[in-house]
């Protein structure tokens, strides 16, 4: 059957910047999805998306005309009714076939098959493939059902003349035209309201026709981009933005700002780019670059410019929709527009410098944390007690003292203006205003760091005050939510519980900190009083299954991570060199057997009572359980020794010299000795193997 490629276009109003390319993916997979599933395009169709912001449209490539036809085979009903006693229909069978279209004279070529238990009669027929025409309109109409739209909006269309009045439409956005060409032929389909054709419209100011013409399925991108002055493709636009910004960044000596987010946005503004620099007056640079870069990217999309020095310039960039001969009323516009969101920044930072920011301390009061767990102020007393607790255990006074000055000082930037309109940059101002009040850079960097890590890849705080009270700010969210039962359930993580976890993870595995994860866990629980009921094991859980899941993230698998944390190592700057070692000796030649013998000896143990780990020389009896003993006497020591020192890959692989003995022994004792005295001896020996064996990683995880 001969195929022609097939071109959908929805032509409607400006579409949500921020959902736009979800939009765009959503209608083309769904669209294109659906022909597959019936017959009509191939499973492996080349799929290609297509998003600006006036248009959703999806190529599909080899799309039949018809789909073929297909053999479908029916359940009827068992056969005990729908036949009765001499082999005739019964009633019920009669007037199933009767709904399937057929008569009595289908009944004879009914088919009878066992379906579980019971036999029973099948009705096999052709269903006609759909047509194009039909498969699109269902296709069509699932893609529009299924679009991710953030809001619904309804709007009226004229009805047709032989139905006078008004009917209501309900789209993320009123849509005005549809294509719709196989090959070179329109489809006949409708949606919205609309009925398809082979034209849609252009750039709103630049396109060169006003009605764009595709010949061919195959031509839109390019007729678009000819005709209508549209780069249809997301990301063919966001790939000329991002060249065009690099080029206008580079004749400056300067850098655009890096943001993924801001770029995708800005991709959904504009259907032809064109970047223009822009400046304000040098004036403005005496606020905190971060005040301006978000002002200017988060209220008008502009992209900032850093210096060679990572500082911001006065110049910045813009994407403008329009590509004018004299850009200067457009550089103009912008410019104008820009000065008065920097003079609102710079009034915000001069207020707030009028005020320290410890004659804001007692506001914090004022201002509701949660209903169950008090206010800031309340908050913060909390922090500073889990911080002081933490910074004597790892610095003794003096750096206890400096982290319950910052932990005190940590959300008073809250209070301020700027972090009003901007509370993105909380923490950033506290750490700008702390110096401003004299506070040492030590304490200010831990203002401005206490949030960190916020998210994946984050850098950790810089000092060692800074990491105590991050330590304890996400400790205190962590102990008080899961104290009051406030849990992450499926995706849903108000409190960010499960990125606070991640990142007191990071700062104590990668500054391999000398804590231990349960003792700080439940040591910050007193402090809540009765607020709460104690969370500790819960939350020791929790903390522990997403280090599993990030080392799995990190490349590690799944045996080597189960190995490790089955121990439940306390401090986790162990973590990383405890699965190098297992790593290192499941590849040892020796490593599956020994694991499988770990493994059985967990098992002997689990049934029996509590086995002190001593060894009587005088009831070893068979040669393979002396030989076991005097080769433990021999690798204990320089294992145990190995382990103290930290090596913990040679402390396993010594390990390995136990295989030959362990497997003899298994081979040529009995365990469960009759006599008493003798069995105690070797659950004792095995019990002294097994602790052994498992001081790094539990190696019974290791076995297949």
């Amino acid at each position: 059957m001969t195929t022609q490629n097939l071109l959908v276009e929805l032509l409607v109003e400006e579409l949500p910047p921020k959902a736009l390319k979800k939009l765009g993916l959503a209608f083309a997979s769904v669209l294109a999805d659906s022909l597959k599933a019936q017959g009509l395009a191939s499973a492996d169709a080349a799929v290609t998306d297509f998003a600006s912001p006036r248009r959703l449209a999806v190529h599909v490539s080899s799309v039949s005309a018809q789909a073929a036809d297909k053999a479908v085979s029916q359940k009827l009903m068992p056969v005990a009714v729908g036949l009765d006693a001499t082999g005739g229909a019964t009633p019920a069978l009669l007037k199933k076939l009767q709904a399937l279209g057929a008569d009595a004279s289908a009944v004879s070529g009914l088919k009878r098959a066992m379906d579980g238990k019971a036999e029973a009669l099948f009705f096999e027929s052709t269903v006609r493939g759909a047509t194009l025409a039909e498969g699109l309109q269902k296709a069509l109409l699932d893609a529009i059902a299924k679009l991710p739209i953030p809001k619904v909006m309804g709007y009226q269309l004229e009805r047709d003349c032989e139905l006078p009045g008004w009917t209501t439409v309900s789209f993320v956005r009123p849509a005005h035209g549809l294509v719709a060409l196989h090959g070179s032929a329109v489809v006949p389909v409708t949606a919205l309201g609309l009925r398809a054709g082979n034209a849609t419209q252009g750039h709103r100011f630049e396109a060169a026709l006003a009605q764009v013409v595709f010949a061919h399925a195959d031509d839109y991108a390019a007729t678009l981009a000819r005709d209508g002055a549209v780069i249809a493709s997301f990301e063919a636009r966001r790939a000329d933005i991002a060249r065009q910004l690099q080029a206008a960044a580079a004749a400056l000596g300067a850098q655009p700002v890096d943001d993924e987010a801001l770029l995708d946005e800005v991709t959904a503004l504009v259907e032809r780019p064109n970047v223009l620099t822009c400046s304000f007056e040098p004036a403005f640079l005496q606020v905190p670059q971060e005040c301006l870069i978000l002002t200017m990217k988060a209220n008008q999309k502009y992209f900032p410019l850093l210096n060679q020095a990572g500082k911001l310039s006065n110049q910045f960039l813009i994407v403008s929709n329009i590509s004018p001969a004299d850009p200067s009323a457009v550089i103009g516009g912008n410019e104008r527009v820009v000065r008065p969101r920097l003079a609102d920044a710079q009034f915000f930072f001069d207020q707030d410098r009028k005020k320290t920011l410890e004659s804001r301390v007692e506001g914090l009061g004022k201002v509701v944390y949660h209903n169950k767990l008090g206010s800031q102020g309340e908050r913060m007393e909390r922090v500073c007690a889990i911080a002081r607790a933490i910074g004597q255990q790892l610095g003794g006074d003096a750096l206890a003292a400096q982290a319950v000055q910052a932990a005190r000082l940590a959300k008073t930037d809250l209070l301020t203006d700027m972090v009003g309109e901007f509370p993105e940059l909380q923490g950033t101002m506290g750490g700008y205003y702390a110096r401003h009040d004299g506070l040492s850079d030590t304490v200010a960097d831990a203002i401005e760091d206490h949030y960190k890590p916020r998210f994946a890849g984050d850098s950790l705080p810089r000092n060692d005050v800074g990491l105590v009270v991050a330590l304890a700010d996400k400790l205190e969210t962590l102990v008080g939510m899961f104290g009051i039962g406030n849990l992450p359930t499926g995706d849903k993580d108000p409190f960010a519980l499960r990125r606070h976890a991640l990142g007191l993870i990071r700062m104590l595995t990668e500054r391999d900190l000398a804590l231990d994860v349960t003792a700080i866990v439940q040591g910050a629980a007193p402090v809540f009083g009765a607020l709460i009921t104690d969370p500790s094991v819960a939350l020791a859980d929790f903390i522990y299954d997403r280090l599993a899941g990030s080392l799995r993230e990190q490349g590690y698998n799944a045996q080597e991570v189960d190995a490790v944390l089955a121990l439940r190592p306390q401090r986790l700057g162990e973590v990383p060199k405890r699965l190098l070692a297992v790593r290192a000796f499941a590849a040892l030649p020796e490593s599956p057997a020994l694991a499988a013998a770990n493994k059985r000896i967990g098992n002997i143990l689990k049934k029996t009572d509590a086995v002190d780990a001593h060894v009587s020389t005088l009831l070893l009896q068979e040669a393979a359980e002396k030989e076991l003993f005097a080769a433990l006497q021999t690798v204990l020591p320089q294992a145990n020794a190995l382990f103290e020192a930290g090596d913990y890959t040679a402390s396993l692989q010594t390990l390995a010299a136990l295989r030959a003995p362990v497997d003899a022994f298994f081979d040529g004792v009995m365990v469960n000795a009759e006599q008493l005295d003798l069995r105690l001896n070797r659950l004792g020996l095995l019990q002294s193997l097994h602790v052994a064996m498992n001081r790094v990683a539990d190696l019974s995880k290791l076995a297949a």
